[in-house]
């Protein structure tokens, strides 16, 4: 153990060694870097500057599109830079503040799509009272809780990181500082480590899961009551575009912790991180956008607002 020292800087190996597929990744992440920040900025002014969207579902989606941004930017400029030097070395401290970032919006994001779920409910379960229910202040508490909970889910991961020893020369084999690679790059024992992991994993996301999956069967239960099939399209269309975000994210996770411990799970790894972490953000806007009638409405008179500035 002679080279255990205090690490100042870990190397990421990133998701490629090849120059020639550096170059093309560079440009592909960049675009859907750009993609993701535009989408959810547009997301975020649309809700912002329109009275028609002034409303708890959408007071959600901004904090989702709010979550997705920093979740992104924690990880993709560090990636982008690293496609482009040769020494691909990160500091001990940024690498912890990603790190803690990271854990800070994967939980956040969970707890704020099980907020929206619980939205969803008390307006298809309980119309006549969602006004009444879902006011400014338990929206903001909500929201304060789903921000509340990433914080914890942060914090209780990070400080025991602190301990955690590494070599002189440390490689990470992942192009972030996520928690599972940094503690399998660890020079001393880690069990401790991966217990907390584990188990603020297994706490977090199946509360999450749980609050999530008891509003959708409270809600499928309603609307299958209802009599007529315009009134069952109309009341599932208002949770569809949540529904697809909840299935690809719960989806990836169930495969990411369902996944084969073979030489190919490092592919695996780097591809489920990929999705949840990277497309999954770029995604939520597109499919809100598409989805959802009121938002697209909602950029159609924007859009119309712009063009008449223009034109006068």
């Amino acid at each position: 153990m002679e080279n255990q020292t205090s690490a100042s800087e870990f190397v990421l190996l990133g998701l490629t060694s090849d120059p020639h597929l550096q170059s093309f990744l560079f440009f592909v992440f960049s675009v859907i870097y750009f993609i993701t920040l535009f989408g959810n900025i547009v997301i975020m002014i649309v809700i912002s500057t329109d009275p028609h969207l002034h409303s708890p579902m959408y007071f959600f989606l901004f904090h989702l599109a709010l979550t997705d941004i920093c979740y992104a930017t924690t990880i993709v400029p560090y990636m982008l830079v690293n496609f482009l030097v040769k020494q691909k070395t990160i500091e001990f401290s940024t690498c912890i503040i990603q790190m803690s970032l990271i854990l800070l919006s994967a939980g956040s994001e969970i707890f704020m799509l099980s907020a929206m779920a619980y939205d969803r409910y008390v307006a298809i379960c309980k119309p006549l009272h969602y006004q009444e229910v879902m006011n400014k202040l338990v929206c903001s508490q909500l929201v304060g809780g789903a921000w509340a909970m990433g914080v914890l889910h942060s914090v209780i991961n990070t400080l025991p990181t602190l301990n955690v020893p590494f070599c002189k020369y440390t490689e990470i084999k992942h192009f972030s500082c996520e928690l599972p690679p940094l503690l399998a790059a660890a020079c001393g024992g880690t069990f401790l480590n991966k217990l907390v992991l584990l188990s603020s994993a297994v706490i977090f996301g199946s509360s999450s899961f749980l609050l999530t999956l008891t509003s959708y069967i409270y809600i499928i239960s309603t609307v299958l009551k209802i009599q007529s099939a315009k009134g069952r399209h109309k009341a599932f269309s208002t949770c569809s575009s949540h529904l697809i975000i909840v299935v690809l994210l719960y989806t990836t996770a169930l495969f990411q912790y369902t996944k084969p411990s073979s030489a190919s799970s490092f592919v695996l790894d780097q591809l489920f991180s990929i999705q949840y972490s990277i497309l999954t953000p770029m995604l939520n806007p597109i499919i809100y956008s598409l989805k959802n009638n009121d938002v697209k409405t909602a950029l159609g008179r924007m859009l119309g607002k712009i063009q008449v500035s223009q034109s006068v």
